[in-house]
C-alpha cells in the first residue's frame, strides 16, 4: 500500500515519503487561548487526530508536535489594541496567564471529550522565547530582516529579491500581495508595506513583554510556529497542517522564515482543513449563527432538537473529507446518530460469541472479505479518506446482519480477521467510543415513556395531566422541549 497526502503546496496528491523511513515528524497549529475553543477548531483537530491515528495505524512511528500560543500577538502588526489576549485581559478583568489557564484548559478538556489523542509534544510560544529571538537575530544577520523603532521585520522584497518565492503556497504574487496591503498602525516603519513582524516593540499598554536585543517586546504571531516545530522536528520535517485560514499568511510566512534561515524548505507535506459551517451558512458569533462543542453535547442550544453524544459528533465529522467543507445540521446530526447506532450494533454482534455458530467454511456467497478489506485501505491510504472509509464499513455492517440472520456464511478465519480489521478501524482509526447502556440509558427510555404519556394527553385534551407531567419533570430539573420534531429534554 502507498499513501498518497495531497500536498497544498503542489495542488496535486503525492506519494508520501518520509524523511526518516518509518517515522513521520508532524506539527498541528494550535489554538491561542484566549476564549472559548469553537466548534470550527475543534473540527480542524480531530481531523488532524484521524490522521495522526492512520498513520500510527498504518505502521508509522509518529511525532506528533501541536502548540499553544498563549503569548499576546498581532495578526496583523498593527495597533496593540487589536491584540487579543489584551481585549480579553480588560473584559474579564484577569491577568493575561489566568486567561491562559483558564481557555487551556477548556481546550484540553473539550478535545478529551471528542477523544482526541494528545499530541506527543504541546509546546507553549511563551516557553520559546529564547528560540524566537535567536530565530530573528539569525534572519537580520542574513540580511532577511531589519530592526525599526524597536521592531523587527521581515524583508519580504529582499527574501525575493534572492530569487526564493514569497506566495509559492498561497499562489499569490509579489505586486497582487502589495496592492491588497491594508493601512495599518506601524506600517511607517516597514521598508515594504507586506513585510510581517518578527518582534514587535511593547507600547505602555501592552501588559505581555519580554527583554531582547532591541527592547522590550513580544514575538510575531508566525514567528512562534517556527521556533517550535524547528525545535522539535527538526529543520525540515515531513508534515504541517491546520486550518484552511492559516495558509496565507500564516504558513505562507512559516515557509519564508524556514527558508531563510535554514537554505532549505521547512515542510515537506504541507496539510489543510477546511472550514465547518452550519445549516449552510457560516458560523459566525455576529450573525448569532455560532454555537460552542459543549452546548452541541447538551442540547443548550436553539439550533438542534436534542443533546449529541460527542462519539456521534465525531463520527459525523468524520464523513466529511477533512479538505471538504463539512456542514452540519440538525438533520445532518440526527442521520449520523442512527448511523452510528447501526454501527454499533454489528459490532455487538461480530464481537458476541454466537456469530460463530453461524459460520461454515464454505467462504462467503455475497461478501468478498479480501476484496473488501483492499477497498478500505484504499480509502484509508488515499489522502485520508474517511467518508469512503466508512462508506466500505457499512458494507461490512450489512453483511454482519445477514450473516447474523443466516443468509451469508464465512469461513472461521476470515470471521476473526473481519472481527480484528473492523474493531481497529472503528475504534482505532475512526476514535468512536460505544456509548454503554448506563443509568443515563436507563433515564432516556424513562423520560421517552413519559414523553409519550404526555402525548398522549394532550391529544385527548386533558391538560392538566400534560402540564402535570411537564411541571414535575421541570421541578426535578428535567426540561421538556417541543419542536416541530416532536419533544426532546434537556436536564438542567
Amino acid at each position: 500500500m502507498q499513501l498518497k497526502i495531497y500536498n497544498s503546496l503542489s495542488g496535486e496528491k503525492e506519494i508520501f515519503k518520509p524523511i526518516l523511513e518509518g517515522n513521520v515528524g508532524m506539527y498541528v497549529c494550535g489554538p491561542t487561548v484566549y476564549s472559548n475553543v469553537h466548534l470550527g477548531n475543534v473540527r480542524t483537530f480531530l481531523s488532524f487526530d484521524f490522521i495522526y491515528r492512520s498513520l500510527q495505524h498504518l505502521g508509522y512511528k509518529v511525532r506528533y508536535v501541536r502548540n499553544i500560543t498563549d503569548a499576546g500577538h498581532l495578526t496583523d502588526d498593527g495597533d496593540v489594541n487589536n491584540d487579543r489576549f489584551v481585549k480579553q485581559t480588560r473584559l474579564e478583568k484577569l491577568e493575561p496567564m489566568e486567561i491562559v489557564q483558564k481557555y487551556t484548559v477548556d481546550f484540553h478538556k473539550v478535545l478529551e471529550m471528542f477523544n482526541l489523542l494528545p499530541p506527543n509534544i504541546e509546546p507553549t510560544a511563551t516557553g520559546h522565547i529564547v528560540e524566537q529571538i535567536e530565530l530573528t537575530q539569525k534572519l537580520i544577520e542574513r540580511g532577511f530582516a531589519y530592526e525599526s523603532n524597536g521592531s523587527v521585520y521581515f524583508d519580504v522584497l529582499e527574501y525575493n529579491r534572492r530569487g526564493l518565492n514569497y506566495g509559492e503556497l498561497s499562489k499569490r504574487n509579489i505586486e497582487e500581495l502589495f496592492a491588497n496591503t491594508r493601512d495599518l498602525d506601524g506600517q511607517g516603519e516597514k521598508k515594504n508595506p507586506q513585510d510581517f513582524a518578527l518582534w514587535k516593540k511593547a507600547s505602555p499598554a501592552h501588559i505581555m513583554r519580554w527583554n531582547s536585543p532591541w527592547g522590550e517586546g513580544f514575538p510575531g504571531w508566525h514567528l512562534e510556529c517556527t521556533a517550535m516545530s524547528t525545535k522539535y522536528l527538526g529543520e525540515t520535517f515531513d508534515i504541517h497542517g491546520g486550518g484552511m485560514d492559516l495558509k496565507f499568511p500564516h504558513h505562507e510566512c512559516e515557509i519564508a522564515q524556514g527558508k531563510a534561515c535554514n537554505d532549505a524548505a521547512p515542510v515537506n507535506y504541507w496539510m489543510h482543513a477546511n472550514m465547518l459551517t452550519m445549516n449552510s451558512q457560516r458560523m459566525s458569533k455576529s450573525t448569532g449563527n455560532y454555537i460552542l462543542p459543549m452546548q452541541l453535547v447538551t442540547g443548550e442550544n436553539d439550533f438542534f432538537e436534542k443533546p449529541f453524544h460527542p462519539s456521534i459528533v465525531r463520527f459525523c465529522f468524520l464523513q466529511a473529507h477533512y479538505r471538504s467543507v463539512l456542514d452540519i445540521s440538525n438533520d445532518a446530526m440526527t442521520a449520523s446518530e442512527k448511523g452510528f447506532i447501526r454501527l454499533m450494533e454489528s459490532l455487538k454482534i461480530i464481537n458476541g460469541e454466537h456469530i460463530k455458530e453461524k459460520t461454515g467454511n464454505q467462504g462467503t456467497s455475497g461478501f468478498n472479505y479480501s476484496e473488501w478489506k483492499g477497498k478500505a485501505y484504499d480509502a484509508l491510504t488515499d489522502d485520508f479518506n474517511s467518508p469512503v472509509l466508512i462508506a466500505h464499513l457499512f458494507e461490512a455492517v450489512k453483511f454482519i446482519f445477514a450473516l447474523n440472520d443466516g443468509k451469508e456464511t464465512i469461513s472461521t478465519e476470515e470471521l476473526e480477521d473481519l472481527k480484528a480489521t473492523l474493531n481497529a478501524f472503528v475504534f482505532e482509526v475512526l476514535g468512536l467510543q460505544n456509548i454503554e447502556e448506563n443509568n443515563n440509558e436507563k433515564l432516556d427510555q424513562t423520560l421517552k415513556v413519559l414523553i409519550e404519556l404526555r402525548n398522549q394527553a394532550r391529544k385527548a385534551k386533558n391538560f392538566e395531566l400534560s402540564d402535570q407531567i411537564r411541571d414535575k419533570l421541570l421541578a426535578e430539573g428535567i426540561e421538556l422541549k417541543d419542536g416541530r420534531e416532536g419533544t426532546s429534554y434537556v436536564l438542567n
